[in-house]
């Protein structure tokens, strides 16, 4: 999962241009005013404008994907952000061995109406990521958000979402996404709990390798959660090697108020 990705669900507002900036989407899904940091990296000073923004920008939740260096993880502690994901990135180079014709084999591009079935694995296949992990989401909100992340990559958010069926219905998922000059990008990929274990996701993510094959891309890169395990070692099967580690921090004014929040 990237930051890419999530910023197409979201279109952001200027708030303190050398801190942070309003995330409008995210703030209206959840029902609370959030906002991202600029940058990757933070000092004593820019600590400070994130904080004198939340004050007087009403800011309730903070996200910052920050470089794993020792002052700036160090002084988003201090600052009251909570460590919540492992980034981790990883990229292969396309080959020519991954050419040629489709098989047979159950992948083929979405259909309409696979989308209230793949829906619902999307609800159920991304409990890894930071949204769940913080804990002061709502959890049906989290499934929501990932409901409406797979329907907007079907209607033209991905340039391509790939499934594979299991037992002659829709099982599983990977969206792709054209980032131009040879370079492309995994989005989402979800499996059905009662497929998984089949080599459904080594499938699509090889259909997804021939599908951006086809289109002269060089290089593709993919983001997943550094407790994944079974994602890491899937891409590492598949020819990716980790490129990058970030760490994702939330900051919350205050823990929100509600029944099925873990705060």
């Amino acid at each position: 999962m990237t930051t890419e990705s999530i910023s197409r669900l979201a279109e952001a507002v200027s708030c303190t241009p050398a801190a942070c900036e309003i995330l409008d989407w995210d703030s209206k899904f959840f029902g609370v005013r959030i906002a991202r940091v600029i940058g990757h990296r933070m000092d004593r000073e820019k600590a400070a404008e994130v904080l004198r923004a939340v004050r007087e920008e009403s800011i309730h939740c903070v996200y910052f994907l920050a470089d794993p260096e020792p002052a700036t993880t160090q002084i988003a502690e201090r600052s009251g952000f909570h460590l919540v994901d492992v980034r981790v990135t990883l990229a292969a180079r396309l080959l020519s061995s991954h050419g040629g014709l489709w098989q047979g084999d159950g992948v083929r591009e979405v259909d309409v109406a696979d989308i209230p079935t793949i829906r619902e694995i999307a609800a159920r296949s991304h409990t890894d990521s930071r949204f769940y992990r913080d804990g002061c989401f709502p959890r049906d909100l989290c499934d929501e958000l990932y409901r409406i992340w797979i329907t907007r990559s079907c209607h033209g958010c991905a340039d391509a979402v790939l499934v594979a069926e299991h037992e002659s219905r829709p099982a599983g998922y990977v969206s792709c996404h054209l980032k131009g000059d040879g370079r492309a990008e995994i989005g989402l990929v979800g499996i059905d709990e009662n497929a998984r274990n089949k080599g459904l996701g080594g499938k699509l993510v090889r259909h997804a390798l021939r599908w951006f094959q086809e289109r002269e891309v060089q290089e593709v890169t993919v983001a997943t959660q550094g407790s994944n395990i079974a994602a890491l070692r899937l891409y590492q099967k598949c020819g990716f090697l980790t490129r990058a580690m970030q760490l994702w921090f939330h900051y919350w004014r205050e823990f929100p108020d509600k029944e099925d929040a873990a705060c």
